[in-house]
């Protein structure tokens, strides 16, 4: 799609390990100690980051994890269907666009340490969205899990981890 290349050269976007293309657009200043992190993190993290993320309906993006809460902003496009799997293996079902009518939401936190994966509703759509996590983002808290590893971790949501993983 012609938009969809307009987007990521204006927005200077690349692809992202999960799926689609991101561009980082803010790293606070400020940053928070380990000590005053708690468990889980190893170095210090600044107080927040953001970054643009662009989906298109060709490219999901494939379960993952961080520790930090991450909020979605919706900005453009079609609907993203956006899976959510808990450590205790709860699995939700979340819609992120702007027709609040259809349930609907342009705003919405994935909670830290839990699984998550998303892609586009529509055929040949994009979303463009915002993430903004706090403490900030370090690919230290990244982890894009081996398909039998989440499936072994989570066996009764085997077909949804089958469709959300790429290996």
């Amino acid at each position: 799609m012609e938009q969809v290349k307009k987007i990521i050269q204006t927005l200077n976007l690349q692809p992202h390990p999960e799926g689609g293309y991101f561009r980082e657009t803010y790293r606070s200043k400020g940053t928070i100690s380990e000590n005053n992190l708690g468990t889980g993190y190893k170095g210090s993290r600044n107080y927040c980051t953001c970054i643009y993320f662009l989906l298109t309906s060709e490219i999901f993006s494939a379960f993952h994890r961080i520790a930090q809460d991450e909020i979605w902003h919706f900005y453009e496009g079609a609907p993203i269907q956006l899976h959510t799997l808990s450590p205790d293996g709860k699995h939700i079902e979340y819609v992120i666009g702007k027709d609040l009518t259809k349930g609907q939401v342009p705003q919405l936190v994935v909670p830290g340490g839990h699984w998550f994966a998303a892609r586009i509703l529509e055929p040949e759509a994009y979303a463009l969205v915002g993430c903004t996590v706090s403490p900030g983002f370090s690919f230290d808290d990244f982890v894009l899990p081996a398909r039998e590893r989440l499936i072994g971790q989570f066996p009764e949501h085997r077909e949804l981890i089958m469709a959300f993983t790429r290996k």
